[in-house]
């Protein structure tokens, strides 16, 4: 097999996505497809994602789906070598996969063991893919790394505060690793979602709602911001990928909240502050 010399975008090209069985994962692996990509669908939710690999294939589609635990360096190290091995190529990693605990009433209520699961999957989880792929796209001469934040991890976010912490680690490597990596042929990119309506907006399968906060009441607090669709959030922000931008903010609206912390941190914190009290104050009263 010849040696590949140049990224692909998208026809023809191989991509590996973390979390790809719901939400913006899903949506990635279809759209991505749509555009002629070959794609890895890695997922805890093994019956999901191989069931959207199947409906992938039988539109004509390349897919496939491997049960990934992303706080597992060595099995997702194997599954970045066993795909170059098989399509000859790398060219994108997105690291998608991702919890939350919901909007909630603070830290206050927070367990040692959600900061931890917290971190484990939403920074562990994109180290270990940057681990797995950074110098295989090296070697190879390109490669693009996408990571999922969050626009909390541009701004302060109430009531989040596990979340936002691990969501600006994500934003600061990625920041780093796109300098680093613009000398060595490796494109990186840091995707900042605004309000996405995904199962993520209740926590996910895999994340926990804090003390006093139903599924329900998270669901209606995001539902007020008016979320657009995973599938509207996937074409815009391939879009952007392929013009290799650093930092994607969809829907644009959201960069309104970016740049006005960037003008002036001190009203964004109090205006922060004003909505943590509000959301307190309903936490309290839905309780």
């Amino acid at each position: 097999m010849s040696t590949p010399s140049a990224i692909r975008i998208y026809r023809d090209a191989t991509a590996v996505i973390t979390g790809a069985a719901s939400g913006i994962g899903r949506a990635l692996a279809e759209e991505l497809v749509a555009r002629g990509c070959e794609v890895v669908l890695a997922d805890l939710q093994i019956d999901q994602a191989e069931e959207l690999a199947a409906t992938l294939r039988g539109a004509g589609g390349k897919a496939t789906a491997v049960r990934l635990d992303v706080t597992d360096h060595a099995t997702f190290e194997q599954l970045v070598k066993d795909t170059v091995a098989r399509t000859g190529r790398l060219d994108y990693l997105f690291n998608n996969a991702g919890i939350s605990h919901g909007m909630g009433a603070g830290a206050r209520h927070y367990r040692i063991e959600d900061w931890r699961r917290m971190i484990d999957v939403n920074l562990v989880g994109v180290v270990n893919g940057v681990q797995s792929a950074y110098n295989l796209m090296i070697d190879q001469g390109f490669g693009h790394i996408v990571n999922t934040a969050s626009l909390a991890g541009l701004v302060p976010s109430a009531g989040t505060t596990s979340y936002v912490t691990t969501k600006h680690a994500v934003v600061g490597l990625s920041h780093n690793l796109r300098i680093e990596g613009a000398q060595l042929g490796v494109r990186v990119s840091v995707l900042c979602p605004g309000v996405i309506r995904t199962p993520l907006i209740e926590g996910g399968v895999y994340g926990r709602s804090v003390e006093g906060v139903t599924s329900e009441m998270a669901r209606e607090m995001w539902e007020e911001q008016k979320p657009i669709s995973a599938e509207e959030f996937a074409k815009k922000s391939l879009d952007a990928v392929a013009r290799n931008k650093g930092i994607i903010v969809v829907p644009a609206f959201w960069k309104l909240f970016w740049w006005l912390f960037r003008l002036s941190p001190s009203l964004s914190l109090k205006i922060a502050t004003k909505k943590f009290r509000d959301l307190g104050g309903r936490v309290t009263a839905g309780s």
